[in-house]
């Protein structure tokens, strides 16, 4: 037997005592579905495994209401992202782009898991969770598209947007977790009874910096949840390849952890509740989740996603396992919505991606007085800067020099007795 058929025997093999169960559509009805009052659920028994923890219930409950915003919020996600596509290829989108075509269910089943003062991170995979954290449409597509109506005013990029509860958007790979370590730090430290949720890679799990801010968390018992996307490949390497132990809800040595059926997004919400009790109820500490899913898209858009997968590889999952036709057959089958109903919400979210391209082509480009702005958060700026080099020592209002009353720096400070003297300095005069 040669050493790669070893190796393609050895992936097919569960490493745990039973495999969990990679399915969009695995969870039961209990008895009856209803209009207008939540009705009860069995999620498969396979969907999660627990480490040094029980797993969650697996009778969950759901409502009709909550269903439809979720399948209207998945639809808008992936209509945004496939739209965000053809944009890059028609080059009106430059530089990195990393899209979750596929991985729908992690994102909206986080966003119905938690509270709207919980606070979220997430590395460059970040788009939905912008949608589903303040943002609107129009600002992620003006920031793809480098233009003032981006919630970044067109100056992040794909990587880089943030609203007030969530916290970007990273583009160094692992860098942001022991920020999320940081942010649950100061809401112990202050007393919020909130949780954050931390989201990385599979490929991310290997960093050492993670490991430093596991040892932290569960040190001083954060109100943290880390989360992996695991979608089975980190760029272009498969996880049994790039990862001695790929089980990854158990990296966390005492913390414990649970490995989710991805796929699934009353799974997913089920495991996210039960996390956010876990650290922010019951004060028990840090918590991994493990979250298997799939990607249907490369790892950015310069990879075309087939050279270390097959093309029916991609097609089985895209065919048997969509999270949306998943979370599609659970409606129409419990007789909470028809077929068309779902088609008229699959429209009008179409409909609102292609206005908010149209508002955002519109927007015009950052001038470039704004490359002096928003270094820091409104109210939070230095009131004074150093100069360029060691013999500018004296101190200067950058407000002041550029004469820009967008400038945060500039109010309420008393100008040096130095100021005019500074202002030449730092321009060259």
């Amino acid at each position: 037997m040669t050493i790669l058929t070893q190796m393609r025997l050895w992936r097919a093999l569960p490493r745990g005592a039973r495999s969990i169960q990679l399915g969009a559509d695995t969870t039961k009805l209990r008895g009856s579905a209803h209009h207008t009052e939540p009705f009860a659920v069995n999620i498969h028994k396979d969907s999660f495994q627990a480490f040094k923890c029980d797993p969650p219930a697996l009778e969950a409950h759901v409502t009709r209401e909550e269903l439809l915003a979720m399948y209207s919020q998945m639809q808008t996600i992936r209509r945004m992202e496939m739209a965000a596509d053809g944009l890059y290829k028609s080059r009106f989108i430059r530089g990195f782009c990393h899209l979750s075509t596929g991985q729908e269910a992690v994102s909206v089943g986080v966003e119905h898991g938690i509270l709207r003062d919980d606070r979220v991170i997430t590395a460059y995979r970040c788009h939905p969770f912008v949608l589903l954290r303040g943002g609107t449409l129009t600002q992620v597509f003006g920031e793809l598209l480098g233009r003032q109506s981006g919630i970044s005013h067109g100056k992040g990029g794909s990587m880089h947007m943030f609203t007030e509860t969530f916290r970007g958007g990273h583009g160094i790979v692992g860098a942001h977790v022991p920020i999320g370590a940081g942010i649950a730090f100061a809401q112990k430290y202050t007393g919020m009874h909130n949780a954050t949720f931390t989201l990385y890679g599979d490929g991310a799990s290997n960093q050492g910096q993670v490991a430093e801010a596991f040892n932290m968390a569960k040190l001083w018992d954060l109100p943290v949840v880390f989360i992996c996307e695991n979608n089975k490949y980190g760029m272009g390497t498969s996880a049994e390849r790039s990862s001695a132990n790929p089980e990854y809800y158990t990296r966390g040595d005492t913390i414990p952890g649970i490995q989710v059926n991805g796929m699934d997004i009353i799974a997913t919400r089920q495991a996210v509740q039960h996390a956010r009790k876990w650290t922010v109820e019951d004060k028990k500490g840090p918590i991994i989740l493990e979250f298997v899913t799939y990607r249907y898209a490369g790892h950015s858009m310069s990879d075309p996603g087939t050279t270390y997968r097959s093309h029916e590889e991609v097609q089985q999952m895209r065919n048997m396992k969509d999270p949306i036709r998943g979370l599609e057959r659970y409606i129409e089958g419990w007789g909470l919505a028809s077929s068309e109903e779902l088609k008229g919400i699959e429209k009008e979210a179409k409909e609102n991606v292609n206005k908010a391209i149209e508002e955002a082509k519109a927007s015009p480009e950052p001038p470039a007085e704004d490359l002096w702005i928003d270094t820091y958060h409104n109210g939070e700026a230095a009131p004074v800067r150093r100069g360029r080099e060691r013999e500018e020592f004296m101190m200067y209002i950058i407000g002041e020099i550029l004469g820009n009353s967008r400038c945060p720096c500039r109010k309420g400070v008393s100008r040096p007795a130095n100021f005019k003297d500074t202002t030449q300095l730092a321009l060259g005069a």
